[in-house]
């Protein structure tokens, strides 16, 4: 529970912190407990040529009180897609689609006890898409039409098991959400999320064996942009992860399965490898199996997905953790090493 004070509990862990995502071109500035108020700043830049990117967020206390929180953001992308192996339809491939985001928000987040808290947020969107092409139908269309929006929504988190003396929990969470697009074709949309996540350390001590299980699904009622959709596949931007799928095509964004209802199951173990007081690596094997669907018929993954391999977790003085992974799709698909790093 100590403090992380301006860049971290060390200069070391600080810099580390920072220049952590160099090797795909990106840079985490952050400063924490500004005058000693509990008043964070973080932040994301991303030069990558496909996937520009700018992130900033600052949260604080509100009225001195540590279990609420007020949390405000912009983020703004300048992204290229590449839809030939999603999007079901064109005759002409899209293959270089440009998508301009920009997202400013604000959060209100409470913690109850300690089995549950629950946040409240809304946020305003402007997007713009180019190189859509004349090939798509009008309903095709749908997904790619810029404009404006509005969106709200309300979440809660609970532990629904906790057993100390077998160190296991059972944690759950869910999500609501609507909105409306002004755009012609559009219009209001809502989304429900939820999860469940085990967690199980079954030596009395140590974290060694460690054994997460996860169970997520959503769905989305109404028309929805490109952005809106789910993706099922590894992306630094995207958080439901099959580990044999890439959500990339050379740098591209779209490679993975997108669509506006999902089912996901993740499972993992780690076993210690190294340890010393610098670093530490974990070593274990991980299978995902899922499903994401679009009632229009144009995305979706056509069939259940099973994806299993072998990840590799690196934790540097105590703070970042960088991950690699090998997964591969079992329906026959090739191989996908990834790597990033955990925050």
């Amino acid at each position: 529970m100590a403090e992380r004070n301006f860049w971290g509990d060390s200069k070391a862990e600080g810099i580390v912190s920072v220049f952590s995502g160099l090797p795909y071109s990106t840079v985490y500035p952050e400063l924490y407990n500004l005058r000693h108020e509990a008043i964070n700043v973080t932040s994301l830049l991303r030069w990558d040529a496909q996937k520009r990117r700018v992130f900033v967020a600052t949260s604080l206390p509100l009225y001195g009180d540590p279990s609420l929180r007020l949390r405000f953001y912009v983020d703004a992308r300048n992204e290229n897609w590449n839809l030939s192996q999603t999007l079901n339809g064109p005759v002409t491939p899209l293959t270089d689609l440009n998508l301009r985001r920009i997202v400013a928000g604000g959060e209100f987040h409470a913690v109850a006890n300690r089995r549950w808290s629950w946040s409240a947020g809304a946020e305003a969107a402007n997007r713009s898409l180019r190189n859509v092409g004349s090939s798509l139908s009008p309903a095709e269309r749908v997904f790619f039409t810029g404009g404006n929006s509005l969106a709200a929504w309300l979440g809660g988190e609970r532990t629904l098991v906790s057993v100390p003396e077998h160190r296991f929990t059972l944690d759950s969470s869910a999500e609501a959400k609507a909105g409306r697009e002004f755009a012609t074709g559009l219009g209001a949309f809502a989304t429900n999320r939820g999860s469940l996540t085990a967690h199980w350390l079954p030596r009395a001590k140590g974290d060694d064996y460690e054994m997460r299980a996860q169970i997520r699904a959503g769905a989305t009622a109404g028309k929805a942009s490109l952005d809106e959709l789910f993706q099922l596949g590894v992306e630094r931007d995207n958080d439901l992860w099959l580990r044999g799928h890439a959500g990339t095509a050379d740098g591209r964004k779209g490679a993975a399965p997108l669509g506006r209802r999902y089912f996901l199951a993740n499972w993992e173990t780690d076993k210690n490898i190294y340890a010393n007081g610098l670093f530490g690596v974990k070593l274990g094997p991980f299978l995902d199996t899922g499903a994401i669907a679009d009632s229009s018929g144009f995305f979706g993954s056509r069939a259940w997905q099973w994806d299993s391999g072998l990840q590799c977790k690196v934790r540097v003085l105590g703070g970042v953790t960088a991950v690699f992974s090998y997964g591969r799709n079992l329906r026959g698909g090739k191989g996908v090493f990834y790597g990033t790093v955990l925050r």
